[in-house]
């Protein structure tokens, strides 16, 4: 009886361990796969203009982010950066007069546990890349991060430990609109309108399904009991 016990205990503790574990595990994996500096939007068209936000949401090594310089690929016709209280910005041109880097110094070090970010407009001409790698590097009070590395061919960019932001570059429509195209712009609102239609349903599916469930097990739960008061009588 003792050794039944005691195996019961073990059983128990056991799996408490690895629910606690896996749930550590679920919590931390999600985190590493956050921790990068991102861009986005990650597509513009040729020949368009848009404005990139690099965002952050960690330090190095937990230590709170000083400065972001963003150096910039070749290809770009134009690079203005967006003004912001909280960054003094400092801007680097090559001898063409294009700029060539754009470092942002926080005006207080964002801590480990913010979001911080950044942007800038980018002009993009016929002759730019299929794709714009924009190495940056991330300054802390207490050391810094290249992100730097660029995915081989067949390489998965997730596997890196420092990845560049990209952003890719797809062609121009053949009417040189780009993505100004008034009736692809009509388009992707009714393309919106579908996906919140789609989503209130499935929501509203979800409720229901829920609150049937919830009846069906409040029934089972009231049967039980009366047999269990009916086995006492």
């Amino acid at each position: 009886m003792r050794s039944t016990t005691l195996r019961n205990i073990t059983t128990r503790r056991t799996l408490a361990t690895g629910l606690i574990g896996g749930a550590v595990l679920a919590l931390a994996i999600p985190a590493m796969a956050s921790a990068h500096v991102s861009v986005s939007p990650d597509e513009l068209t040729a020949g368009d203009h848009g404005v990139l936000t690099f965002s952050f949401a960690h330090g190095c090594d937990n230590s709170p982010t000083t400065s972001l310089k963003v150096t910039m690929p070749e290809g770009l016709a134009s690079v203005a950066p967006t003004m912001d209280s909280d960054w003094t910005i400092d801007i680097e041109k090559g001898d063409d007069g294009l700029v060539s880097a754009v470092t942002y110094t926080a005006v207080t070090p964002v801590p480990n546990e913010l979001r911080g970010a950044v942007s800038m407009s980018v002009g993009l001409d016929e002759k730019t890349p299929s794709s714009l790698a924009f190495p940056v590097i991330q300054t802390c009070v207490d050391g810094s991060t290249e992100w730097t590395q660029l995915a081989q061919d067949g390489e998965d960019p997730h596997s890196l430990d420092a990845p560049a932001p990209v952003v890719e570059v797809a062609a121009a429509a053949a009417d040189g609109h780009g993505e100004h195209d008034s009736a692809d712009e009509a388009g992707d609102a009714d393309d919106a309108d579908s996906a919140a239609a789609d989503e209130s349903g499935a929501s509203n599916a979800l409720g229901t399904a829920l609150g049937a469930g919830g009846l069906v097990a409040g029934v089972a739960a009231l049967i039980v009991s009366v047999l269990a008061y009916r086995r006492k009588v």
